[in-house]
């Protein structure tokens, strides 16, 4: 698989558009399971950050950016632009993840400001 570059710029610095493919999204819904939120559930009686839910929500969105990343793959892209994450609770019980941006064909620009090719 082709590295695609992911970036939260409207632009990819050093390359130049050539073409906007469209808005792409990865997405991914996850739940605790019930042992993890009787123990996210007791660390919060005495408070401070729960680790359970930490991790959950980095591994979800390393999901979600794996697939956007695929999705631009599949749509032609080389890189997305403009990236960003939103979430969304369903039911109370499960957590919706979403990377999004849009998609785009670049190429690098030479140190004189001339395209070059990217293969």
């Amino acid at each position: 698989m082709n590295q695609v570059i992911v970036v939260s710029t409207n632009y990819v610095p050093g390359h130049r558009i050539k073409e906007v493919i469209g808005t792409i999204w990865g997405i991914t819904v996850r739940s605790r399971g019930i042992g993890g939120n009787i123990m996210a559930g007791l660390r919060t009686i005495a408070g401070g950050e729960i680790k359970e839910y930490v991790k959950m929500l980095n591994d979800a969105r390393n999901l979600a950016m794996e697939r956007l990343r695929e999705e631009a793959e599949k749509a032609g892209a080389n890189a997305v632009i403009e990236m960003r994450f939103d979430t969304s609770e369903i039911a109370q019980i499960m957590t919706e993840i979403v990377a999004y941006g849009t998609a785009v064909k670049v190429e690098k620009l030479s140190e004189s400001g001339q395209a070059v090719s990217l293969s």
